[in-house]
Protein backbone atom coordinates (compact mmCIF):
# COMPACT_ATOMS: atom_id res chain seq x y z
CA UNK A 1 0.00 0.00 0.00
CA UNK A 2 2.58 2.42 1.01
CA UNK A 3 4.41 1.63 -2.64
CA UNK A 4 1.29 2.08 -4.22
CA UNK A 5 1.23 6.21 -3.03
CA UNK A 6 5.01 6.55 -2.77
CA UNK A 7 6.49 5.35 -6.21
CA UNK A 8 3.90 7.45 -8.75
CA UNK A 9 4.26 10.19 -6.34
CA UNK A 10 8.31 10.19 -6.35
CA UNK A 11 8.75 9.40 -9.50
CA UNK A 12 6.29 12.55 -10.50
CA UNK A 13 8.98 14.77 -8.63
CA UNK A 14 7.06 15.27 -5.42
CA UNK A 15 8.03 15.35 -1.58
CA UNK A 16 5.85 13.40 0.44
CA UNK A 17 4.58 13.10 3.92
CA UNK A 18 3.41 9.61 4.40
CA UNK A 19 0.81 9.11 7.59
CA UNK A 20 0.35 5.42 7.79
CA UNK A 21 -2.44 3.61 9.61
CA UNK A 22 -2.26 3.89 12.88
CA UNK A 23 -2.51 -0.02 13.55
CA UNK A 24 1.01 -0.58 11.31
CA UNK A 25 2.90 2.42 11.96
CA UNK A 26 6.43 0.05 12.30
CA UNK A 27 6.58 -1.05 8.50
CA UNK A 28 6.32 2.29 7.60
CA UNK A 29 9.22 3.55 9.70
CA UNK A 30 11.04 0.49 8.79
CA UNK A 31 10.61 1.40 4.68
CA UNK A 32 12.06 5.37 5.65
CA UNK A 33 14.95 3.50 7.46
CA UNK A 34 15.76 1.70 3.68
CA UNK A 35 14.92 5.19 1.57
CA UNK A 36 17.56 6.98 3.71
CA UNK A 37 19.69 3.82 3.11
CA UNK A 38 18.50 4.08 -0.67
CA UNK A 39 20.17 7.75 -0.71
CA UNK A 40 17.39 9.68 -0.90
CA UNK A 41 18.11 13.53 0.32
CA UNK A 42 16.61 14.48 3.69
CA UNK A 43 12.74 15.62 3.34
CA UNK A 44 11.72 14.01 0.21
CA UNK A 45 9.76 11.46 2.09
CA UNK A 46 8.46 12.31 5.61
CA UNK A 47 6.87 10.02 7.58
CA UNK A 48 4.72 10.83 10.54
CA UNK A 49 2.62 8.02 12.46
CA UNK A 50 -0.53 9.06 14.17
CA UNK A 51 -3.82 9.03 14.92
CA UNK A 52 -6.53 9.54 12.27
CA UNK A 53 -8.23 12.39 13.70
CA UNK A 54 -5.35 13.84 14.78
CA UNK A 55 -2.24 13.93 12.63
CA UNK A 56 -4.22 12.53 9.28
CA UNK A 57 -6.94 15.59 10.07
CA UNK A 58 -4.44 17.65 10.31
CA UNK A 59 -2.38 16.82 6.78
CA UNK A 60 -6.23 16.97 5.06
CA UNK A 61 -6.54 20.93 6.11
CA UNK A 62 -3.07 22.20 5.85
CA UNK A 63 -2.91 24.80 3.55
CA UNK A 64 0.85 23.99 2.47
CA UNK A 65 -0.57 20.23 1.26
CA UNK A 66 -1.28 20.67 -2.71
CA UNK A 67 -2.33 16.69 -2.98
CA UNK A 68 -3.98 13.90 -0.37
CA UNK A 69 -4.09 10.67 -1.84
CA UNK A 70 -6.27 8.26 0.84
CA UNK A 71 -6.72 4.70 1.34
CA UNK A 72 -9.40 3.56 4.02
CA UNK A 73 -12.95 3.70 4.61
CA UNK A 74 -15.75 5.29 2.76
CA UNK A 75 -16.70 7.22 5.67
CA UNK A 76 -13.07 8.19 6.52
CA UNK A 77 -12.78 9.05 3.07
CA UNK A 78 -15.86 11.57 2.97
CA UNK A 79 -14.12 13.39 6.41
CA UNK A 80 -10.54 13.87 4.35
CA UNK A 81 -12.90 15.31 1.14
CA UNK A 82 -14.60 18.19 3.01
CA UNK A 83 -11.04 18.98 4.68
CA UNK A 84 -9.73 19.19 1.67
CA UNK A 85 -11.94 21.44 0.20
CA UNK A 86 -12.24 23.62 3.20
CA UNK A 87 -8.70 24.38 3.62
CA UNK A 88 -7.09 24.98 0.31
CA UNK A 89 -9.34 22.84 -2.34
CA UNK A 90 -5.99 20.31 -2.75
CA UNK A 91 -6.56 17.95 -5.14
CA UNK A 92 -8.29 14.82 -3.69
CA UNK A 93 -7.53 10.75 -4.54
CA UNK A 94 -9.46 8.22 -2.60
CA UNK A 95 -9.73 4.45 -2.89
CA UNK A 96 -12.53 3.61 -0.37
CA UNK A 97 -14.65 0.56 0.57
CA UNK A 98 -15.92 -2.26 -1.89
CA UNK A 99 -18.49 -4.78 -2.11
CA UNK A 100 -17.29 -6.17 -5.33
CA UNK A 101 -19.87 -8.65 -7.20
CA UNK A 102 -18.12 -11.48 -8.39
CA UNK A 103 -20.08 -13.35 -10.87
CA UNK A 104 -19.55 -16.67 -12.42
CA UNK A 105 -21.61 -18.27 -15.46
CA UNK A 106 -22.33 -21.79 -16.18
CA UNK A 107 -20.14 -21.71 -19.31
CA UNK A 108 -17.05 -20.83 -16.58
CA UNK A 109 -14.73 -23.17 -16.10
CA UNK A 110 -15.59 -23.92 -12.82
CA UNK A 111 -12.72 -25.46 -10.61
CA UNK A 112 -10.26 -22.10 -12.32
CA UNK A 113 -13.76 -19.98 -11.02
CA UNK A 114 -13.69 -21.69 -7.73
CA UNK A 115 -9.94 -21.21 -7.29
CA UNK A 116 -9.68 -17.86 -8.46
CA UNK A 117 -12.81 -16.32 -6.19
CA UNK A 118 -11.01 -17.90 -3.47
CA UNK A 119 -7.78 -15.62 -4.00
CA UNK A 120 -9.70 -12.99 -4.58
CA UNK A 121 -11.68 -13.23 -1.51
CA UNK A 122 -9.53 -14.89 1.34
CA UNK A 123 -6.40 -12.88 -0.24
CA UNK A 124 -5.37 -11.11 2.91
CA UNK A 125 -7.83 -12.51 5.22
CA UNK A 126 -10.17 -10.66 2.79
CA UNK A 127 -8.78 -7.49 4.38
CA UNK A 128 -8.75 -6.12 0.56
CA UNK A 129 -10.75 -3.31 -0.51
CA UNK A 130 -11.26 -4.87 -4.14
CA UNK A 131 -12.41 -8.43 -2.76
CA UNK A 132 -15.23 -10.39 -5.25
CA UNK A 133 -17.41 -10.22 -1.81
CA UNK A 134 -20.97 -10.93 -3.67
CA UNK A 135 -20.33 -14.35 -5.57
CA UNK A 136 -23.12 -14.14 -7.72
CA UNK A 137 -23.14 -17.72 -9.16
CA UNK A 138 -25.62 -19.06 -12.30
CA UNK A 139 -28.65 -20.83 -10.97
CA UNK A 140 -27.27 -24.41 -13.32
CA UNK A 141 -24.00 -24.59 -11.08
CA UNK A 142 -24.46 -22.92 -8.12
CA UNK A 143 -25.23 -26.45 -6.50
CA UNK A 144 -21.70 -27.61 -7.69
CA UNK A 145 -20.03 -24.08 -6.91
CA UNK A 146 -21.60 -24.25 -3.52
CA UNK A 147 -19.58 -27.55 -2.81
CA UNK A 148 -16.62 -26.98 -4.24
CA UNK A 149 -16.10 -23.77 -2.36
CA UNK A 150 -17.17 -25.05 1.02
CA UNK A 151 -14.42 -27.92 0.53
CA UNK A 152 -12.28 -25.59 -0.74
CA UNK A 153 -12.63 -23.37 2.42
CA UNK A 154 -12.34 -25.78 4.78
CA UNK A 155 -8.77 -26.60 3.67
CA UNK A 156 -7.62 -23.74 4.62
CA UNK A 157 -4.33 -23.92 6.59
CA UNK A 158 -4.59 -20.75 9.49
CA UNK A 159 -1.67 -20.34 11.59
CA UNK A 160 1.63 -17.61 11.71
CA UNK A 161 1.75 -15.78 8.37
CA UNK A 162 5.60 -16.42 8.23
CA UNK A 163 5.01 -20.19 7.82
CA UNK A 164 4.83 -20.84 4.06
CA UNK A 165 2.47 -23.82 4.53
CA UNK A 166 -0.16 -20.91 6.09
CA UNK A 167 -2.70 -19.86 3.97
CA UNK A 168 -4.81 -17.52 6.04
CA UNK A 169 -3.17 -15.17 8.90
CA UNK A 170 -4.77 -12.94 11.65
CA UNK A 171 -7.14 -10.07 11.09
CA UNK A 172 -5.29 -7.04 12.00
CA UNK A 173 -6.82 -6.18 15.38
CA UNK A 174 -9.61 -7.43 17.85
CA UNK A 175 -11.73 -4.57 16.93
CA UNK A 176 -11.62 -5.89 12.97
CA UNK A 177 -12.23 -9.51 14.47
CA UNK A 178 -15.26 -8.58 16.48
CA UNK A 179 -16.31 -6.73 13.97
CA UNK A 180 -16.67 -9.81 11.35
CA UNK A 181 -17.98 -12.28 14.05
CA UNK A 182 -20.95 -9.90 14.68
CA UNK A 183 -21.35 -9.67 10.86
CA UNK A 184 -21.36 -13.43 10.63
CA UNK A 185 -23.88 -13.68 13.69
CA UNK A 186 -26.49 -11.39 11.50
CA UNK A 187 -25.95 -13.60 8.26
CA UNK A 188 -26.97 -16.40 10.37
CA UNK A 189 -29.78 -14.61 12.33
CA UNK A 190 -31.07 -12.93 8.75
CA UNK A 191 -31.38 -16.97 7.10
CA UNK A 192 -28.35 -17.59 4.99
CA UNK A 193 -27.17 -20.47 5.65
CA UNK A 194 -23.61 -20.65 6.73
CA UNK A 195 -21.92 -24.36 5.68
CA UNK A 196 -18.21 -23.98 7.13
CA UNK A 197 -16.42 -21.62 9.69
CA UNK A 198 -18.21 -19.04 11.37
CA UNK A 199 -15.95 -18.53 14.66
CA UNK A 200 -12.92 -17.19 16.43
CA UNK A 201 -10.33 -19.60 15.49
CA UNK A 202 -8.04 -20.50 18.60
CA UNK A 203 -8.08 -18.62 22.09
CA UNK A 204 -4.77 -16.92 20.63
CA UNK A 205 -4.36 -14.24 18.43
CA UNK A 206 -7.29 -12.15 15.89
CA UNK A 207 -7.69 -15.98 14.24
CA UNK A 208 -11.32 -15.60 12.04
CA UNK A 209 -11.86 -18.91 10.65
CA UNK A 210 -12.46 -19.49 6.68
CA UNK A 211 -16.79 -18.72 6.34
CA UNK A 212 -18.91 -19.61 3.49
CA UNK A 213 -22.22 -18.40 3.47
CA UNK A 214 -24.85 -19.88 0.81
CA UNK A 215 -28.41 -18.87 0.19
CA UNK A 216 -27.19 -15.11 0.39
CA UNK A 217 -30.04 -12.62 -0.08
CA UNK A 218 -29.48 -9.06 -1.35
CA UNK A 219 -31.24 -7.60 1.67
CA UNK A 220 -28.82 -9.03 4.33
CA UNK A 221 -26.00 -7.19 5.75
CA UNK A 222 -23.30 -9.54 4.71
CA UNK A 223 -24.50 -8.95 0.92
CA UNK A 224 -24.57 -4.76 1.98
CA UNK A 225 -22.07 -3.77 4.47
CA UNK A 226 -18.25 -4.36 3.86
CA UNK A 227 -17.25 -7.14 5.73
CA UNK A 228 -13.55 -6.83 5.50
CA UNK A 229 -12.51 -10.48 6.99
CA UNK A 230 -12.76 -14.22 5.42
CA UNK A 231 -16.26 -14.25 4.35
CA UNK A 232 -17.77 -15.61 1.61
CA UNK A 233 -21.27 -15.04 0.49
CA UNK A 234 -22.63 -17.08 -2.48
CA UNK A 235 -26.28 -15.40 -4.31
CA UNK A 236 -27.64 -17.14 -7.07
CA UNK A 237 -29.35 -15.81 -10.36
CA UNK A 238 -31.22 -16.73 -13.00
CA UNK A 239 -31.55 -14.31 -16.08
CA UNK A 240 -28.87 -11.39 -17.25
CA UNK A 241 -30.86 -8.87 -16.96
CA UNK A 242 -31.83 -9.23 -13.14
CA UNK A 243 -27.72 -9.91 -12.18
CA UNK A 244 -26.63 -6.75 -13.83
CA UNK A 245 -29.37 -4.78 -11.67
CA UNK A 246 -28.26 -7.07 -8.33
CA UNK A 247 -24.72 -6.56 -9.34
CA UNK A 248 -24.94 -2.53 -9.20
CA UNK A 249 -27.22 -2.37 -6.38
CA UNK A 250 -24.89 -0.89 -3.59
CA UNK A 251 -23.14 2.18 -2.87
CA UNK A 252 -19.87 0.39 -3.45
CA UNK A 253 -17.96 0.83 -7.21
CA UNK A 254 -14.46 -0.20 -6.90
CA UNK A 255 -14.43 -3.68 -9.09
CA UNK A 256 -16.02 -6.25 -10.16
CA UNK A 257 -15.48 -9.25 -12.01
CA UNK A 258 -16.76 -11.94 -14.52
CA UNK A 259 -16.12 -15.64 -15.87
CA UNK A 260 -17.32 -16.78 -18.96
CA UNK A 261 -15.99 -17.90 -22.29
CA UNK A 262 -18.80 -15.77 -23.95
CA UNK A 263 -16.73 -12.77 -24.60
CA UNK A 264 -19.78 -10.59 -26.19
CA UNK A 265 -21.70 -11.30 -22.70
CA UNK A 266 -18.30 -10.33 -20.91
CA UNK A 267 -17.80 -6.98 -22.77
CA UNK A 268 -21.52 -6.07 -22.05
CA UNK A 269 -20.84 -6.71 -18.78
CA UNK A 270 -17.91 -4.58 -18.59
CA UNK A 271 -19.78 -1.53 -19.49
CA UNK A 272 -23.05 -2.11 -17.47
CA UNK A 273 -21.35 -3.01 -14.05
CA UNK A 274 -21.04 0.08 -12.48
CA UNK A 275 -17.24 -0.03 -11.25
CA UNK A 276 -14.25 1.53 -11.42
CA UNK A 277 -12.78 -1.84 -12.46
CA UNK A 278 -13.85 -5.32 -14.30
CA UNK A 279 -11.85 -8.30 -14.32
CA UNK A 280 -12.95 -10.23 -17.39
CA UNK A 281 -11.97 -13.94 -17.13
CA UNK A 282 -12.56 -16.28 -19.65
CA UNK A 283 -10.87 -19.51 -21.22
CA UNK A 284 -10.64 -20.34 -24.40
CA UNK A 285 -11.56 -24.09 -25.13
CA UNK A 286 -8.21 -24.53 -26.69
CA UNK A 287 -5.90 -23.35 -24.00
CA UNK A 288 -8.21 -24.84 -20.94
CA UNK A 289 -5.26 -23.89 -18.56
CA UNK A 290 -4.14 -20.41 -19.70
CA UNK A 291 -5.96 -17.72 -18.06
CA UNK A 292 -6.44 -14.51 -19.98
CA UNK A 293 -7.39 -12.07 -18.05
CA UNK A 294 -8.71 -8.88 -19.31
CA UNK A 295 -8.65 -5.28 -16.95
CA UNK A 296 -11.16 -3.20 -18.68
CA UNK A 297 -11.08 0.11 -16.39
CA UNK A 298 -13.63 3.18 -17.26
CA UNK A 299 -12.67 6.34 -18.63
CA UNK A 300 -13.96 9.08 -16.04
CA UNK A 301 -12.93 11.28 -13.65
CA UNK A 302 -16.43 11.57 -11.76
CA UNK A 303 -17.96 10.12 -8.99
CA UNK A 304 -18.29 6.48 -9.04
CA UNK A 305 -21.33 6.38 -6.28
CA UNK A 306 -19.82 6.36 -2.78
CA UNK A 307 -16.18 6.43 -4.08
CA UNK A 308 -15.05 9.43 -4.94
CA UNK A 309 -12.24 7.46 -6.81
CA UNK A 310 -10.31 8.59 -10.20
CA UNK A 311 -10.62 5.61 -12.64
CA UNK A 312 -7.96 4.19 -15.03
CA UNK A 313 -8.63 4.34 -18.70
CA UNK A 314 -7.05 1.35 -20.69
CA UNK A 315 -7.76 -2.23 -21.76
CA UNK A 316 -5.03 -4.79 -20.91
CA UNK A 317 -4.64 -8.72 -21.95
CA UNK A 318 -2.32 -9.09 -18.93
CA UNK A 319 -1.80 -10.89 -15.67
CA UNK A 320 -2.23 -7.88 -14.20
CA UNK A 321 -1.84 -4.07 -15.42
CA UNK A 322 1.06 -1.62 -14.13
CA UNK A 323 -1.13 1.39 -14.39
CA UNK A 324 1.86 3.44 -14.51
CA UNK A 325 0.80 6.70 -16.51
CA UNK A 326 -2.78 6.71 -15.14
CA UNK A 327 -1.11 6.91 -10.90
CA UNK A 328 1.88 9.31 -12.57
CA UNK A 329 -0.44 11.82 -14.03
CA UNK A 330 -2.38 11.97 -10.65
CA UNK A 331 0.74 13.53 -8.78
CA UNK A 332 1.55 16.15 -11.62
CA UNK A 333 -0.31 19.55 -11.66
CA UNK A 334 -0.24 20.72 -15.58
CA UNK A 335 -0.54 23.93 -17.09
CA UNK A 336 -1.08 25.75 -20.37
CA UNK A 337 1.62 28.25 -21.26
CA UNK A 338 1.23 30.87 -23.55
CA UNK A 339 4.33 31.94 -25.41
CA UNK A 340 3.24 35.67 -27.15
CA UNK A 341 5.58 37.12 -29.35
CA UNK A 342 5.19 41.15 -29.47
CA UNK A 343 4.79 42.39 -33.39
CA UNK A 344 6.41 45.73 -34.14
Amino acid sequence: MQAWKLAPALAAGNTIVLKPAEQTPLTALYVGELIKEAGFPPGVVNIVPGFGPTAGGALASHKGVDKIAFTGSTEVGQIVMEAAAKSNLKRVTLELGGKSPNIIFKDADLDNAIQSSHVGLFFNQGQCCCAGTRIFVEEDIYDKFVEKSVASAKNRKLGNPFDSKTDQGPQIDDTQMNKILDLIKSGKDQGAKMLCGGGRYGDKGYFVEPTVFADVQDNMRIANEEIFGPVMQILKFKTVDELLERANKTMYGLAASVFTKDIEKAMYFSSGLRAGTVWLVYIFDFLKHLFILIIVCKICLVVIKELFYFCVSFIFTVYYPNNFFFSLNLYLNFAFVWYLRACF
